[in-house]
């Protein structure tokens, strides 16, 4: 049982009430907002609004997320600092509530700003945000790690997080086209769309931040000081079990945030209807509220692993018969993104819950590492995957010789943008996602970590 936490059951099978936990998961509401709308609606915001070119579109949200890198396993020390001396992480969180100010500004590009300027403008703001958000976002989820509790009320608390998650994903993926104008999106449309979306943001993180300190009066902190700085990062790093998820997971992060960015595209140019992005978002996001529970159930039954290794397989199908196009049918098309939804479900629920295990395990065999710097490296991961997908849509588009416009232009794409359009949003994810599934396959802790705690 080398690696894992040896102390009875009864020490760490606590169940969680659900008022706490509902407070908790609210949280996510908030940060579901941040999530989804720049990865939906930025590039697009940028190539089709503000008239910037793909290939610098792309680099305006890759170049924020180098900082991530660098900065949120920094943060993560930062939020053990606090567990240590404070005995929580309530100081970050507040912090992190700021984000709301910078989502608002994200989409406040001056009137004069086209191109290049408009550009250095959400590049600056996106990294505000992006920082912001790790202050909120790591200690918000190195809550499960630091609970009293075991292996399938990890995944019972991930539960309740993602359905509000996709709640709020849903809605703000929902509203946010709709309230920068639909078909006849403005400048202003974007800042009022940004402005609203951030007082509900706002609310639903300081329900999150109360929501954590009921958690963790209901099962008491088991964290405890271990490694700090560099030293702890180097732990992290050379956990093997640690280094294939988070590997797997940095796979499945830029293809979900590929195909949150091809969105648009793919609605206006394949399928020829700008008004299907709020219909093929919600068929993405929608099935989540319904299926997690289910994900739920499959885990218990045979295992985290196992049933992550099967959402990753119908992502990869689901994505090949999007890469067919019209040709399919709009009804088939529809579906082929519904299955889509199925499996980005437990692609955010299983993985969230394979961490606190990893992180168990480390601090039986490590001496205590701390859950912050574990989850800094694992929200670096994700903020990467959330640059590089766009990133990659952007090359496909720059490839296929796309063609730049501000609001109210409709240039003729040639062919081969057309084509990059398509494919990109299929074929691409689809031999990512497959990388993501091999990736998976190496990590072995779950069968030993669902019989041990």
């Amino acid at each position: 049982m080398t690696g894992l936490d040896r102390r009875p059951a009864a020490a760490t099978d606590a169940t969680l009430p659900r008022g706490p936990l509902a407070g908790f998961a609210a949280g996510s509401l908030g940060m579901g907002v941040w999530v989804t709308v720049p990865g939906l609606l930025l590039l697009y915001f940028l190539t089709d609004v503000l008239a910037v070119g793909p290939w610098l579109a792309g680099l305006a949200l890759l170049l924020p997320k180098i900082a991530d890198v660098l900065l949120h396993p920094w943060v993560g020390h930062r939020a053990d600092v606090e567990q240590t001396r404070r005995g929580d992480r309530r100081r970050l969180l507040l912090l992190g509530c700021a984000l709301p100010a910078a989502f608002a500004a994200l989409f406040a590009v001056p009137g004069g700003l086209t191109g290049a300027p408009a550009a250095a403008w959400v590049a600056v703001f996106f990294i505000a945000g992006n920082l912001l958000f790790a202050a909120y976002q790591v200690p918000y989820l190195a809550t499960p790690a630091d609970l009293r509790i075991g292996y399938h009320e990890r995944t019972r608390l991930m539960a309740f997080r993602m359905v509000v998650l996709t709640l709020g994903i849903l809605a703000s993926g929902l509203l946010a086209p709709l309230l920068t104008g639909g078909d006849a999106a403005t400048r202003g449309g974007y800042q009022r769309m940004g402005v609203i979306l951030a007082v509900g943001m706002l609310v639903a993180m300081l329900v999150g931040v109360a929501g954590i300190a009921r958690l963790r009066g209901s099962a008491p902190s088991t964290a405890t000081p271990g490694h700090s700085g560099w030293r702890a990062l180097r732990v992290a790093l050379r956990d093997t079990q640690f280094r294939w998820l988070v590997a797997a997971y940095l796979a499945m992060s830029t293809t979900t945030h590929l195909v949150l960015a091809g969105v648009p595209y793919y609605a206006e140019y394949e399928l020829r209807a700008p008004g299907l992005t709020t219909v093929l978002v919600a068929a993405f996001v929608a099935p989540a509220l319904l299926v997690t529970p289910l994900w739920l159930v499959v885990a218990r039954r045979v295992g985290k692993q196992r049933a992550l290794l099967g959402a990753q397989g119908a992502f990869a199908v689901g994505s090949l018969v999007l890469a067919v196009g019209r040709p399919a049918g709009l009804p088939v098309l529809i579906g082929a993104v519904a299955v889509l939804g199925v499996a980005f479900a437990g692609m955010q629920l299983l993985p969230f819950s394979m961490l606190p295990d990893v992180i168990r395990a480390a601090s039986s065999d490590a001496g205590g590492t701390g859950a912050g710097t574990y989850t800094g490296v694992w929200t670096a991961t994700e903020a990467t995957g959330a640059a590089l997908g766009p990133y990659a849509y952007a090359l496909c588009l720059t490839v296929g010789g796309f063609v730049a416009s501000t609001a109210g232009e409709s240039p003729v794409q040639p062919d081969a943008a057309l084509a990059a359009v398509r494919y990109g949003f299929g074929l691409l994810p689809a031999v990512a996602m497959l990388a993501a599934l091999l990736l998976q396959r190496r990590y072995t802790l779950d069968a030993t970590a669902r019989t041990t705690t």
